[in-house]
């Protein structure tokens, strides 16, 4: 009997399934290694086994949905985390579904009732000591966002909740309500410290002051930071007091309307000036602004005279055309005596500033009853005065006008030149652009910026400290990249990082050495993409 054969039939094949990781997978990491998640629902008192997304995890989604540059609402979380391993990125068993607008609401409504400065404070202080950040200076800065939507903006303001309302737009966009963001930015990898939302007409010069009482000495003993650095907003006598209650090192700039200031930068003499590194020029001058003892550094910079020159030539060039006009006009006026012409002639002298009199005299100019030439021996029936002249360019005053406007003016009052010189003050001011380029990351057009519209103010101001949030995930990576990059690749020190993302353009890229350890370490390294320019 023979027995009929039959191949032996394969298994069916495992269904498979693929889902887009790109650089989420470092953001992920970093978020997890800065530990912000256990920050917040230990803070919050969240309990992971009653809850299935806890407020960490919600915050968690919300960074990963603003970085990752798509330019999506809330309430599109979900669609985001469609095609994306959700379970892996935020926590097990969370699906999209999960990450719904109303699951986000209550994530933002449980920051507020915290607070969302306090909440950030803890979160930036564990982040700062797992990065190993010491930072000696801090930088204080603020920003406007633009908001749709009235809100409370007819309301009576609550010291509670920000106000809503219209105010100085930095985004010349005055027609709209807006909200203000205080930023706190260490120097050494650029996260920020101290977050704080503020009402949208806000000043910086009084907020600044109520940082400086409420939160300057957390600084000192959270960071060991040593010198607080702010633009002119800061300086004002008010704020050199509160700092002076404090004890604490600051360095601002003086601002040029300020009549003292007006007198040293009207002295200025770049020649006579000690020379610094990269085209500065020194000097020190001592003062005592609002009661503070107090060190001016006085600075020319060659980087800064073409714009300078180019600020008062426009000036200069208005300024002339306008004096001409006058003196055009002064020229046709008729006065009845030598005199009067000549007092005139004197004031309108005293006024000039772009231009001087090069030539003038007063000239009689006799008027004779009859139309026609008047004949011979015939008597003027009134004689009328006539100034004639010209005007020449004050050429001197010019270039001393191009020296003062290449100039500006730091002050600190660390009078010890030793503890703090002249460069360390220039330096550190300059790092005022850290804070600068965190608020250009934040209003981004690919950022979550550009989708401030919820329910009520309350989630504004959470939004805000998630926006933070996501700024401090972005500079700790980008710092840790460089920092592993500047061991590695000492011909790459000048490195420009960006996170590659769906519409990312790369120009060079390689693998990024040392980053991030943890769950998604291994595909973070091989989703993640570093460009730089040498």
């Amino acid at each position: 009997m023979r027995h009929s054969y039959r191949p032996d039939i394969p298994p069916p094949p495992q269904p498979y399934r693929t889902q887009v990781l790109d650089h989420l997978g470092l953001v992920a990491a970093m978020f997890d290694e800065l530990g912000i998640a256990e920050v917040i629902d230990k803070a919050t008192q969240q309990n992971p086994e009653m809850r299935l997304v806890t407020a960490g995890h919600a915050v968690k989604a919300m960074v990963l949905n603003g970085l990752g540059f798509v330019n999506q609402q809330l309430y599109l979380v979900p669609h985001f985390f469609q095609n994306k391993p959700t379970s892996r990125l935020i926590a097990p068993a969370i699906q999209a579904s999960h990450l719904n607008d109303d699951t986000l609401g209550r994530a933002l409504d449980t920051l507020y009732d915290f607070g969302v400065t306090a909440l950030y404070s803890l979160i930036a202080a564990t982040a700062a000591q797992r990065l190993g950040l010491a930072p000696t200076f801090a930088h204080l800065d603020s920003t406007s966002f633009h908001v749709d939507g009235r809100y409370n903006s007819a309301k009576p303001p609550d010291e509670q909740v920000i106000h809503i309302t219209q105010g100085y737009s930095r985004d010349h966009r005055p027609d709209l309500n807006q909200v203000m963001l205080d930023l706190i930015v260490e120097h050494q990898a650029g996260i920020p410290v101290l977050m704080q939302p503020l009402s949208g007409n806000s000043s910086d010069a009084t907020d600044f002051g109520q940082i400086v009482r409420e939160h300057i000495t957390q600084l000192r003993t959270t960071y060991g930071t040593t010198y607080l650095v702010a633009d002119s907003a800061l300086y004002s006598a008010e704020n050199l007091q509160k700092l002076a209650d404090t004890s604490f090192k600051w360095i601002t700039r003086v601002p040029a309307t300020l009549h003292e200031a007006q007198a040293v930068l009207a002295q200025a003499t770049p020649q006579t000036m000690a020379p610094l590194a990269e085209g500065y020029r020194y000097h020190v001058v001592g003062s005592s602004y609002g009661g503070i003892e107090q060190r001016w550094v006085l600075f020319y910079s060659e980087h800064r005279q073409p714009q300078a020159q180019r600020t008062v030539d426009k000036q200069w060039r208005k300024q002339s055309d306008q004096e001409v006009s006058a003196f055009k006009t002064l020229c046709r006026t008729a006065f009845a005596c030598a005199a009067d012409a000549q007092q005139a002639l004197t004031s309108f002298e005293a006024g000039l500033q772009t231009t001087f009199l090069h030539a003038s005299t007063v000239c009689p100019t006799p008027h004779y009853g009859k139309r026609g030439r008047p004949g011979p021996g015939a008597q003027p029936d009134q004689i009328v005065y006539h100034i004639a002249g010209a005007l020449a360019s004050r050429l001197t005053d010019r270039r001393a006008r191009v020296d003062q406007q290449s100039c500006f003016i730091l002050a600190t009052n660390e009078l010890d030149e030793g503890q703090l010189s002249s460069q360390a003050v220039l330096d550190g001011y300059k790092g005022q652009a850290r804070a600068e380029r965190g608020f250009r990351f934040l209003k981004d057009p690919q950022f979550l910026a550009s989708s401030l519209y919820l329910k009520k103010p309350e989630r504004i101001m959470a939004l805000l400290m998630v926006m933070t949030v996501c700024l401090l995930v972005y500079a700790a990576l980008e710092y840790r990249i460089r920092k592993a990059l500047k061991g590695k690749r000492s011909g790459y020190e000048n490195l420009t990082l960006a996170i590659s993302s769906a519409h990312g353009v790369p120009c060079r890229y390689g693998h990024a050495p040392d980053l991030p350890t943890g769950p998604l370490g291994t595909d973070a390294t091989r989703s993640a993409r570093v460009y730089w320019n040498a």
